[in-house]
């Protein structure tokens, strides 16, 4: 069987939660899978572990034939790279990706990042990680999207019988429809997000299958060498002690409740000297983050490094006093993965699919209430007996996930369409 897959934002070099979804599960299927031939979907030529599938470290970026195909390495040799150029900015998938499923298409088509091309074939899977913007619909971009201008947005509106416009929020409107109108089996990643998708769409659950993500076992562990821990905390002018939160900062994540929490937490234990460590691209919202942190008068408290490599993540968790998740909503979320694996404890939002993945590893709060917010940060910081509670609690939690969990199910997802 011939399997495609969008690998486009599994290339991408700034990834967070679906890109490193994609990129990780591509890797392991490459792994486990000897029997099947895979093709490999991009924008752009892949690199480094998309490029080379077996170590992950190749140096460059490999060459591109004049039919688009690039060699890539892997396991079993049974893995190829498509580049399929698109001379505009927007809607490679509809547009590229749909070409290709009209001269070449596989006989199954996984698509780890929600949107299904117009043009597809009928046995198709696509992943749709939550449905956040429908629940949540005040805390997403309705900027438009794609090209400037008000003809596009009516063009939009004539070509969808005045349904949709062209922003961001009516793609994914769209796009979650159209998958699960199209696709022959849907992939979800947690039973919270499957029973969203049931109640909001309607959708039949015989075709909704439930594979929880994983987390990168080979860095994602306790870090102790101290001289690794101050090289990488001055990296990015990180001071111990810390409290940190690591995601887009954004509206969806909560992050400007959380810095006000922080600021209620300094005003009344004014003897913790700890800071507030935010790690992660500015997204919608960013400037009301900002805002925060000044009217409250924390600039010293707070530090933004911005987006930081995966490779050291897991020091940054390991020197934690504690990782804060206060997202309003979450389909998953990777990052209380990481935090567990690597013996953080864990202060976390009450909501969505949060206590399902973190179990009885977090210590939780109401995400809209800040003074319960602040009080249980509180409370991991003072307590070193909470601390070993949740840290105990969590060497049982992450035994349930793993990368090569999700790859076994979500090939019995693909093989079931044979």
């Amino acid at each position: 069987m011939l399997i495609g897959i969008d690998a486009s934002r599994a290339n991408r070099s700034h990834k967070t939660g679906t890109e490193w979804y994609s990129y990780h599960l591509i890797r392991e299927l490459a792994k486990l899978d000897k029997d099947n031939q895979y093709i490999l979907y991009t924008d752009t030529p892949l690199t480094g572990g998309m490029a080379d599938l077996n170590e992950g470290n190749r140096d460059g970026t490999p060459p591109v034939d004049a039919k688009g195909f690039q060699i890539i390495k892997s396991p079993h040799h049974n893995f190829r790279a498509k580049v399929l150029k698109w001379s505009h900015r927007f809607f490679w998938t509809q547009g590229r990706l749909s070409l290709e499923m009209i001269r070449h298409a596989p006989d199954v088509l996984f698509v780890p990042a929600h949107t299904l091309p117009l043009i597809h074939p009928k046995k198709s899977v696509v992943t749709i990680h939550d449905i956040g913007f429908k629940r949540q619909e005040g805390l997403y971009n309705k900027a438009r999207l794609g090209y400037k201008g008000r003809f596009f947005d009516s063009l939009v509106k004539v070509l969808t019988g005045g349904r949709y416009r062209a922003t961001h929020l009516d793609y994914l409107e769209w796009s979650t429809l159209f998958a699960l109108e199209q696709a022959a089996k849907v992939i979800t990643i947690s039973e919270f997000s499957k029973k969203e998708i049931i109640d909001v769409y309607q959708a039949k659950p015989e075709k909704l299958a439930v594979v929880y993500n994983g987390y990168d076992q080979e860095i994602y562990h306790p870090v102790t060498d101290e001289g690794l821990i101050v090289e990488t905390l001055n990296k990015y002018g990180i001071s111990r002690p810390y409290v940190f939160y690591v995601g887009r900062l954004e509206k969806k994540k909560n992050t400007a409740r959380l810095i006000e929490a922080f600021a209620l937490l300094k005003n009344e234990h004014q003897s913790l000297n700890h800071k507030l460590v935010l790690v992660g691209d500015a997204s919608f919202g960013y400037d009301q983050i900002r805002m925060v942190v000044h009217q409250y008068g924390i600039s010293d408290d707070v530090i933004l490094t911005g987006w930081v490599e995966e490779a050291d993540m897991p020091v940054i968790f390991s020197a934690a006093t504690a990782f804060i998740f206060p997202s309003h909503y979450e389909g998953f979320g990777i990052p209380l993965l990481q935090a567990m694996a690597c013996g953080t404890p864990i202060v976390a939002s009450s909501a969505a699919s949060i206590p399902e993945i973190a179990g009885e590893a977090a210590w939780y709060f109401d995400p809209t209430n800040t003074e319960e917010m602040a009080e249980k940060i509180t409370d991991v910081i003072l307590s070193q007996d909470l601390r070993q509670e949740l840290l105990d609690a969590a060497k049982e939690q992450i035994k349930q996930f793993s990368w090569q969990r999700a790859a076994r199910e979500t090939l019995t997802v693909l093989e079931s369409l044979k």
